[in-house]
Protein backbone atom coordinates (compact mmCIF):
# COMPACT_ATOMS: atom_id res chain seq x y z
CA UNK A 1 0.00 0.00 0.00
CA UNK A 2 1.33 3.55 -0.97
CA UNK A 3 2.12 5.75 1.71
CA UNK A 4 1.62 9.20 1.44
CA UNK A 5 2.37 12.21 3.11
CA UNK A 6 2.72 16.03 3.55
CA UNK A 7 5.59 17.68 3.55
CA UNK A 8 5.01 19.11 6.90
CA UNK A 9 5.38 15.42 8.27
CA UNK A 10 9.01 15.49 7.54
CA UNK A 11 9.65 17.30 11.06
CA UNK A 12 8.96 14.19 13.06
CA UNK A 13 11.36 12.25 11.48
CA UNK A 14 11.73 8.70 14.05
CA UNK A 15 7.87 8.49 12.80
CA UNK A 16 9.08 9.01 8.80
CA UNK A 17 11.61 6.79 9.90
CA UNK A 18 9.68 4.11 11.76
CA UNK A 19 7.17 4.00 8.73
CA UNK A 20 9.97 3.62 5.84
CA UNK A 21 11.72 0.47 7.56
CA UNK A 22 7.99 -1.09 8.35
CA UNK A 23 6.55 -1.14 5.31
CA UNK A 24 9.53 -1.30 3.48
CA UNK A 25 8.25 0.69 0.58
CA UNK A 26 8.67 4.00 -0.71
CA UNK A 27 7.10 7.10 1.42
CA UNK A 28 5.54 9.81 -1.42
CA UNK A 29 5.82 13.38 -0.03
CA UNK A 30 3.67 15.99 -1.35
CA UNK A 31 4.25 19.79 -0.90
CA UNK A 32 0.86 21.85 -1.66
CA UNK A 33 -0.87 18.61 -2.77
CA UNK A 34 1.65 17.87 -5.92
CA UNK A 35 4.20 14.91 -5.44
CA UNK A 36 7.40 16.42 -4.80
CA UNK A 37 9.84 13.68 -2.85
CA UNK A 38 10.26 10.12 -2.34
CA UNK A 39 12.13 8.86 1.31
CA UNK A 40 12.72 5.10 1.37
CA UNK A 41 15.19 3.41 4.08
CA UNK A 42 18.59 1.96 2.97
CA UNK A 43 17.60 -1.68 2.54
CA UNK A 44 14.48 -0.50 0.39
CA UNK A 45 16.43 1.24 -1.68
CA UNK A 46 19.59 -1.29 -1.94
CA UNK A 47 16.79 -3.91 -3.02
CA UNK A 48 15.61 -1.82 -5.87
CA UNK A 49 19.13 -0.73 -7.13
CA UNK A 50 20.07 -4.44 -7.12
CA UNK A 51 16.64 -5.19 -9.30
CA UNK A 52 17.53 -1.74 -11.47
CA UNK A 53 20.94 -3.55 -12.31
CA UNK A 54 19.56 -7.23 -12.70
CA UNK A 55 16.90 -6.53 -15.54
CA UNK A 56 19.72 -4.07 -16.81
CA UNK A 57 21.76 -7.13 -17.08
CA UNK A 58 19.09 -9.30 -18.52
CA UNK A 59 18.41 -7.02 -21.08
CA UNK A 60 21.60 -7.23 -22.26
CA UNK A 61 21.79 -10.67 -22.47
CA UNK A 62 18.64 -10.35 -24.48
CA UNK A 63 20.30 -8.20 -26.82
CA UNK A 64 22.97 -10.51 -27.55
CA UNK A 65 20.76 -13.08 -27.82
CA UNK A 66 18.91 -11.56 -30.18
CA UNK A 67 22.23 -10.58 -32.31
CA UNK A 68 23.65 -14.05 -32.30
CA UNK A 69 26.42 -12.58 -30.54
CA UNK A 70 28.78 -15.38 -29.35
CA UNK A 71 27.42 -16.70 -26.19
CA UNK A 72 29.17 -18.94 -23.08
CA UNK A 73 27.32 -22.70 -22.02
CA UNK A 74 26.54 -23.37 -18.81
CA UNK A 75 29.30 -25.12 -18.04
CA UNK A 76 31.94 -22.65 -19.30
CA UNK A 77 30.49 -20.13 -16.70
CA UNK A 78 30.63 -21.93 -13.72
CA UNK A 79 33.92 -23.22 -14.58
CA UNK A 80 35.54 -19.67 -15.01
CA UNK A 81 33.28 -18.82 -11.82
CA UNK A 82 34.93 -21.63 -9.75
CA UNK A 83 38.45 -20.89 -11.00
CA UNK A 84 37.93 -17.45 -10.18
CA UNK A 85 35.89 -17.76 -6.46
CA UNK A 86 36.32 -21.37 -5.90
CA UNK A 87 38.09 -22.57 -2.58
CA UNK A 88 41.54 -22.96 -3.01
Amino acid sequence: MSHIRPMKDLRNTTEISDLCHKSGEPIYITKNGYGDLVVMSIEAFEKMKAKIELYEKLAEAEKQVKNHEELLDAETVFERLNNKYGKK
